[in-house]
């Protein structure tokens, strides 16, 4: 039984009678009715509607598919998709119809893609829904096809998804090589088949680029990414510098600093056939048909440009929609570079200055064979403020110094100039290690308090916390007196014994109030090596005993030449720390100077014994072949010995030391500080450490637990023998 339908209208509101009508209303039949929705549809539908019969042929299409596929559907009716647009993936489509015919199921937006006589040139997209005709005794009679073109709105949809893989994608470190290359992952094959990121020189190492002139320009390829591999055969190499010329594309927007888009590439083109670079004809003879370049320009500053081709295997060439994408993730990734560019120049300054302040050369000296290496952080963290230093002595001696700085960057570089500088100055005293670590504690808030005085505060704060461990070594004695502030101890590994980490007296930090920084004194056999180390290097060692073990065994390799044993220590404990922690090591295999090298006497306290201590000093140097210094040298003890005499205290002591200097020392147990002065005239005294000063390289006095010792030195080899 068939129920009759009621017309379409106001009859169908509940509670209205079919009978009822409006005045001037005039009332649709149920024929008119259909053949209203059925022209609207076919007619006046921008939707695309077809009808296939149950053997997928079309039986009826609307004007609206018409203009989608560019075919009259004349050729259509009575026809199979796939025999009408061969350019159609219709295997696909005819599987949906199918698979609705069967079930009976609708299908409701499945994308298609592809291309059709009306576009035959660009991809198109269409949203495709489907649904199965019943007749009234629910038989399946076909299926109908509602289409509709949405490739502008998948194209701005694909846009702002590449948008945002752009932005979470560009920009994940702060190192410009890399970000360029995040830049060519995200336009290929994205956007293009080929990518390059080329650069104004100068700007990869953090400096500023110099403003591009009128003609042409040369840049440095940083960053280059292909569809196909084999797009790059020929082509020059990263980090090459190619120069090009002022009517190129690339030149032309680097100088305007506009994008440039050349939708289809004249191989007959000056810039192409006359380029200074054949590979760029050779680029364009292998399909190469399209191109765009976009500046990078990021703060007012333009740093280079980027260069995207499309070849034969994307016939479609580049639209002014593809420009603007690209400039915007250009203008995206032009900002992360610059930053980029920024910290990589603030990075080299800061290791610049932080190298300045450790030394580029070990000082001359015999009383230790010495070997350093220095690796700064290489991450965005920057470098790290630990130091070194090694400072040659009075009597043949050496200071080792070294310690860390919390903190990072050219802040923890200045407090690290800070340090150094003291440090340096108080081992000119010939303080004792306890005694430097104690001035440069009380040192600290001083510096501390006059940054703020002075607002620069936050760059000294950093001071507070430091840590230091200063010794001194004696090639005479093989004595090696050290003491910490708050760092960790150094490796110790003698002839013949395991190697041990020395245990120092706990000791505060720099600038936190301690009030006693005590000592520690070992005898090393010469032979011995001691490695003084940062804190990233303690920390990699707690890590693990296996870790332990292998810088022990290396430490011990009494074979190797130190500065091996250095570079190795270092790639162990880098390979632990990381990137993120700079690391100073300084290692010292200790020396003892031949006892032939070194003559001492016992001096009686009467003024007598003046003439005998002169005439052993010169018969010693004459063993040793010095007798060009003989006059300054008798002139010396003369004085020094007289004045121990004179004002000190007994026992008094001389010792002569040839090293590379010739060093006179004279000890007493008085603790009294000579003085020098400029005699006057009439002065019958007075003139002794002003001869003193005048006939050596240096002088000075230290002190220690039994008295002092006023020490002078000259140049061994005084006419370079």
């Amino acid at each position: 039984m068939v129920t009759a339908r009621k017309p379409l209208g106001d009859a169908y509101a509940e509670g209205v009678p079919e009978d009822d009508s409006r005045p001037g209303e005039h009332r649709l039949s149920p024929r008119e009715e259909d053949l209203a929705i059925l022209d609207a549809l076919f007619n006046q539908s921008p939707v695309g509607v077809a009808v296939y019969d149950t053997g997928l042929r079309v039986v009826r299409a609307n004007s609206a598919l018409e203009r989608i596929h560019g075919v009259p559907n004349a050729r259509l009716l009575g026809h199979r998709l796939g025999e009408v647009l061969p350019d159609l993936d219709t295997t696909a489509i005819e599987s949906r119809l199918v698979r609705v015919l069967e079930t009976g199921q609708p299908v409701a937006g499945t994308e298609v893609h592809g291309r059709t006589p009306a576009d035959p040139d660009r991809d198109r997209v269409w949203v495709a829904s489907s649904f199965a005709l019943t007749g009234q005794d629910g038989r399946t009679l076909g299926v109908t096809d509602m289409v509709m073109d949405i490739t502008e709105r998948h194209h701005i949809r694909k846009r702002l998804a590449l948008l945002d893989h752009a932005a979470a994608r560009i920009g994940t470190t702060l190192d410009v090589t890399r970000t360029a290359a995040e830049l060519a992952d995200v336009l290929v094959p994205a956007l293009a088949d080929l990518a390059a990121i080329d650069l104004l020189d100068g700007v990869e190492a953090g400096e500023e680029p110099l403003t591009p002139g009128t003609g042409g320009v040369e840049l440095r390829l940083t960053a280059r990414k292909a569809a196909r591999p084999s797009i790059l055969e020929g082509l020059r190499e990263m980090g090459d510098i190619q120069e090009f010329a002022a009517d190129t594309p690339h030149a032309r927007s680097l100088v305007s600093g506009q994008p440039v888009l050349v939708p289809v590439i004249d191989p007959d083109a000056g810039w192409v056939g006359g380029s200074l670079d054949p590979r760029a004809q050779a680029l364009v003879e292998r399909g190469t048909h399209s191109l765009m370049v976009v500046p990078l320009r990021a703060r007012d500053t333009v740093l280079g440009v980027a260069h995207m081709y499309r070849t034969s295997a994307r016939s479609d060439a580049f639209e002014p929609d593809d420009l603007v994408l690209a400039q915007d993730l250009v203008a995206r990734a032009a900002v992360c570079v610059d930053n980029a560019r920024r910290y990589t120049g603030e990075r080299v300054a800061a290791v610049t200055l932080q190298r300045s302040l450790l030394p580029r050369n070990v000082p001359e000296q015999s009383a230790v064979h010495l070997a350093y290496c220095y690796r700064p952080a290489r991450t965005h963290t920057g470098v790290g403020g630990c130091w070194f230093d090694v400072i040659p002595l009075s009597g043949a001696r050496v200071a080792l110094a070294i310690g860390d700085i919390p903190g990072t960057g050219i802040e923890a570089a200045a407090c690290t100039g800070q340090i150094c500088s003291a440090v340096r100055t108080l081992a000119q005293l010939d303080l004792a290690p306890e005694e430097v670590l104690a001035r440069l504690d009380n040192m600290v808030p001083r510096l501390v308090e006059r940054a703020r005085t002075s607002g620069s505060a936050p760059i000294m704060d950093g001071l507070v916390g430091a840590t230091c461990l200063y010794a001194i070594y004696d090639p005479v004695s093989c004595r090696c007196v050290m003491a910490s502030a708050g760092h960790a101890p150094p490796a110790v590994a003698e002839p013949d014994r395991p190697v041990r980490f020395l245990e120092l007296p706990p000791n505060e930090p720099l600038g936190l109030g301690d009030p006693v920084f005590e000592p520690l004194e070992v005898e090393l056999p010469a032979g011995s090596a001691l490695l003084f180390h940062t804190r990233s290097m303690a920390d990699s060692r707690d890590a693990g005993r296996a870790l332990d073990e292998q810088l022990c065994a290396l430490i011990a390799q009494d074979g190797m030449p130190p500065e091996d044993i250095c570079q190795a220590l270092a790639n162990v404990a880098c390979s632990r720390i990381g990137p993120q922690e700079d690391l100073a090591l300084l290692l010292a295999r200790t020396r003892r100077l031949p006892a032939a090298q070194v003559a001492t006497w016992d001096v009686p306290a009467e003024p007598g014994a003046v003439a005998d201590t002169r005439s052993l000093a010169l018969h010693q140097l004459e063993r040793w072949g010095l007798e060009d210094l003989e006059f300054t040298t008798e002139l010396i003890v003369s004085e020094l010995v007289t004045n121990a005499i004179r004002y000190g205290v007994p026992p008094i002591r001389l010792r002569l030391i040839h090293d590379q200097m010739l060093i006179c020392e004279v000890s007493d147990a008085s603790s009294t500080s000579p003085h020098i002065r400029r005699a006057a005239t009439t002065d019958e005294g007075g003139r002794g450490l002003f001869l003193v000063a005048q006939c050596s390289q240096h002088w000075g006095t230290r002190y220690h637990d039994y008295g002092k010792t006023i020490w002078a030195e000259q140049d061994a080899h005084p006419h370079g023998t």
